[in-house]
């Protein structure tokens, strides 16, 4: 009885010695009661190894968790987006006309059996879904960085979709006339220029100016342990940056949503009626790589990770992959690399995500991010401080739109600083001031802990 109780409960989490000793012990007791007080006192001892066993397993699951960046698989079981919690939001819908402004990531349960777009979710539980706002890149995410995008109608459901790209960037009060509510579900990746955020805030405002509840159905940041770059600087308030918080900001777009309204960086923020609905389980050490594409140039987990560091190079004769099989996920130029083996890449027109892409047809001295620097993350300067060095040693010019660099980096500094020869270090330390008052600033409108 005792040898299956001791090994089969949890053999694993049972020491041998100790296993050795209670068996010892309990054959020698004399009479059954001493029997008896010996199993209750084996099993207290196994009770409390295995506690500590498991609280060292927990322990160093966590450690391991936080050092690669792992799923914890718990919480993945428990992890439900905004939009997937419909008793939390379907009755602010019922009997309303409802307008959402979505794209291809507007799915629930991704990567399941129970895979739904929201706007199918809707219709099929009788909500009355109007009319669909499409941000960059369009309702199916398939067009790409800066094209005009055009009203049009799904040909799956037959809704009008209304551009919120192009020539209107906020919904027209005649684009709201019928509608009663407004649904935001997109998902974001933590850094300021990506203009989803830009039309979101457009949206929130116009919301608030027509009277119009605005339910955001929150999604994780997959870049949301991260908070770095420069603060932007009002001045060079543009739609690849229109709120004064970091380049990678470390929010939610639920959070972010939250902030924007009780800082006053809308118009009539008093009068919006935001609600939004949190992702159960989700804290922002958390690693969730993206089901879906968010855009066409951002095709996995790596480039959504190296975004950030790598965008600021867009307006420079350094192409950062657009057109080859590697969007976001290397560096090249055809005379400079930072590489003594680099690998030749050639650029050429992709309709559906580079029409138009940067030394189109001309073979590059290309370094493949995830051979030369696969930790790159936040953001991080140390490439464009190279490539800057490397530029000015070979009397290469670098920058090809000074106005469009300040308007990404949100500042005048960092493109000055890179062509004055500065270090990383000396770049960085003027950051880390306004760092640490944004920290304060965010802190009452975070919906998630930290870990």
């Amino acid at each position: 009885m005792m040898d299956f109780c001791v090994t089969h409960c949890n053999p694993l989490l049972v020491p041998v010695q100790m296993r050795k000793f209670v068996s010892i012990v309990f054959n020698n007791a004399k009479n059954i009661g001493g029997k008896l007080l010996l199993m209750m006192f084996a099993l207290s001892i196994i009770s409390g190894c295995s506690l500590i066993a498991n609280t060292n397993a927990n322990q160093n699951t966590n450690k391991n968790n936080i050092t690669n960046s792992t799923l914890n698989p718990i919480a993945k079981k428990a992890l439900r987006l905004g939009g997937e919690q419909s008793s939390r939001y379907y009755p602010y819908l019922k009997n309303k006309r409802v307008g959402v402004i979505v794209n291809q990531t507007s799915v629930l349960f991704p990567n399941t059996a129970k895979a739904t777009h929201l706007v199918d979710a809707l219709i099929a539980n009788d909500i009355n879904v109007i009319k669909v706002f499409a941000p960059e890149h369009g309702f199916r995410g398939d067009r790409g960085a800066g094209e005009t995008i055009e009203d049009n109608i799904d040909s799956r459901t037959g809704l009008p979709i209304i551009s919120l790209y192009g020539k209107n960037k906020a919904p027209t009060e005649q684009m709201l006339a019928d509608v009663d509510v407004l649904i935001f579900d997109i998902q974001d990746v933590g850094v300021r220029f990506y203009t989803y955020i830009s039309t979101m805030h457009y949206a929130m405002q116009a919301a608030a100016q027509y009277h119009i509840p605005f339910i955001v159905l929150d999604r994780p940041n997959p870049n949301g342990q991260y908070i770095a770059g420069p603060v932007l600087e009002m001045s060079l308030q543009s739609f690849v940056g229109m709120h004064p918080i970091p380049l990678v900001h470390g929010l939610t777009v639920g959070e972010l949503a939250t902030m924007i309204q009780a800082e006053q960086w809308i118009e009539f923020a008093d009068q919006l009626n935001l609600r939004v609905i949190p992702v159960q389980g989700y804290h922002k050490s958390m690693s969730y790589p993206l089901p879906i594409a968010p855009s066409p140039n951002l095709p996995n987990a790596q480039a959504v990770q190296w975004y950030a560091s790598l965008c600021l190079f867009e307006p420079t004769h350094i192409s950062v992959g657009r057109g080859t099989d590697y969007p976001f996920q290397m560096i090249g130029h055809p005379q400079l690399t930072l590489s003594n083996s680099p690998v030749e890449v050639t650029p050429i027109s992709m309709p559906a995500s580079a029409p138009y892409p940067k030394w189109e047809n001309t073979p590059l001295q290309a370094v493949l991010i995830e051979q030369y620097q696969p930790d790159l993350a936040g953001f991080d300067i140390s490439l464009l401080v190279a490539m800057f060095d490397l530029g000015r040693q070979q009397q290469v010019e670098l920058i090809t739109s000074p106005d469009f660099f300040d308007k990404l980096a949100g500042t005048t500094t960092l493109r000055h600083d890179l062509e004055a020869g500065k270090t990383a270090f000396e770049i960085v330390e003027k950051w880390q001031q306004p760092l640490a008052q944004y920290q304060k600033l965010r802190l009452p409108y975070l919906l998630y802990p930290a870990k």
